[in-house]
């Protein structure tokens, strides 16, 4: 038995869930969400919580199940709070700038990256060194700061590159004689 879709998920003031037939929708303060759900699972509206209905013999039904209820509980979470994502650029003449929708970034390249924002995010450069990505789906938030991450992820022995503020990067020892 899947122990995450057992749990229900309250609803916080202002927050709506609509189901229709397998789409969820969520709509809240910040915005409007929605996803297709398996047709092995059925939500289970009341007044302030959603609960998970699901066939308890089959094993699918039940990872289907657990997926499903932590899809719709960041949805929420999303539609109320929104998410964000850290990331600092290490390295000497390492430096972002945000023009409209479009993140320069000078990484040790030859030239300028250039990386356009989707509609639904927003990035901020609190410093040149600094940036936070903002969104309220949690999967294109941590997207978009892979994307951002990967064009120069932090290397192991000077630690330079773009990293999540929150990442620690395991260190080598140079070569020894």
């Amino acid at each position: 038995m899947s122990r995450i879709a057992k749990n229900p998920i309250t609803l916080p003031a202002g927050v709506e869930v609509k189901v229709d037939g397998s789409t969820v929708t969520v709509k809240g303060s910040k915005g409007l969400l929605s996803m297709r759900l398996n047709s092995l699972v059925q939500v289970d509206l009341s007044d302030s919580t959603v609960n998970m209905k699901w066939d308890q013999n089959n094993k699918k039904a039940v990872a289907q199940a657990g997926t499903a209820r932590a899809n719709i509980a960041n949805m929420v979470t999303g539609v109320t709070g929104g998410f964000e994502k850290k990331l600092n650029l290490v390295g000497v003449g390492y430096r972002a700038q945000v023009k409209g929708k479009v993140l320069n970034l000078s990484l040790g390249f030859s030239h300028p990256v250039e990386y356009r924002m989707p509609e639904e995010i927003v990035i901020e450069a609190a410093s040149q060194t600094e940036l936070v990505v903002k969104g309220i789906d949690k999967q294109l938030v941590g997207a978009v700061s892979a994307d951002i991450r990967a064009f120069r992820p932090p290397e192991p022995y000077k630690g330079k590159g773009v990293k999540y503020a929150d990442e620690h990067i395991v260190r080598k020892d140079a070569k020894k004689k």
